[in-house]
């Protein structure tokens, strides 16, 4: 089953005193690019499109490189599941774009 996953992981606990967590989340983010698989980061969430074993072993993974920091960790998830379709980590976005821009023509 098709799916694009946005995530989030991060020590509980700041790894310096300006309570940044860039080194951990760095780890994680390395993982998901060297997966292979299509992905994007933003300064909030990291997305990754696959099938679902294999994005979920990408986001097990980034979390087991956050955890090697820091003993407490927090996980977002969020998921759009839909059988039949890839390409769409750009798809949706592009759609979007053109109905904007549509509307900004009308």
């Amino acid at each position: 089953m098709g799916m694009i996953a946005a995530f989030s992981v991060a020590p509980m606990n700041a790894q310096d005193a300006d309570g940044s967590v860039h080194d951990a989340v760095a780890a994680a983010v390395r993982v998901v690019r060297e997966s292979g698989l299509p992905n994007r980061t933003s300064s909030m969430f990291t997305e990754i499109e696959g099938e679902w074993d294999e994005v979920m072993d990408v986001v097990k993974r980034a979390t087991a490189a956050v955890t090697a920091v820091s003993d407490r960790v927090s996980l977002v998830l969020k998921a759009d599941i839909r059988a039949g379709r890839t390409g769409e980590i750009d798809g949706k976005v592009e759609r979007l774009e053109r109905a904007l821009a549509d509307e900004a023509h009308s």
